[in-house]
């Protein structure tokens, strides 16, 4: 038996990848959670903290003033992404970039899919900031997808073209 059974098998490999992400995304939720007192931070460097914050919007807190419709808002969105990726990345024979982005994003997209249906809102621990300018607090599902993003970028470019030089 081999000592990587997933092997020949990128769908069981992807569900393997899919399942540590997500794992890992809600495990660092809960601890930080439960270590980091809601509203507060702790400086790491001059220019990182750890923090507890929930967010009710989007990236950069999109609609999270809302008045609470976004939550079901944002859970469809999510269901609209999650569920075609997974089913792609599932069913398709892709490239494995592909799969790959699709992993990231479908750990990502869940990650924060099961805080929405469980709190309303999703635990945010990572503060990036310069000379007093904060980027919003961020997660590792949210790393996860604008990871994915990035991938699918760089695969959108079309491939450079060889300059073929004559001598003559």
């Amino acid at each position: 038996m081999s000592a990587f059974p997933w092997r020949g098998r990128p769908r069981l490999a992807w569900l393997v990848a899919v399942a540590v992400l997500l794992a890992l995304d809600q495990f660092s939720k809960a601890w930080f959670a439960s270590t980091i007192a809601l509203g507060t931070a702790v400086e790491v460097t001059t220019w990182f903290n750890l923090v507890h914050v929930l967010n009710t919007g989007a990236a950069f807190s999109l609609l999270a003033e809302a008045g609470g419709w976004q939550r079901v808002f944002f859970i469809v969105i999510g269901f609209m992404v999650v569920v075609p990726i997974t089913f792609v990345c599932l069913a398709r024979q892709v490239e494995p970039l592909e799969r790959t982005a699709g992993t990231l994003l479908v750990a990502g997209g869940s990650g924060n899919l099961i805080d929405r249906i469980a709190s309303g809102a999703v635990t945010d621990f990572l503060d990036l900031h310069w000379r007093g300018l904060h980027w919003p607090a961020f997660n590792l599902a949210d790393v996860f997808i604008v990871a994915a993003a990035g991938a699918w970028i760089l695969m959108s470019w079309p491939p450079a073209k060889a300059s073929l030089e004559t001598t003559r």
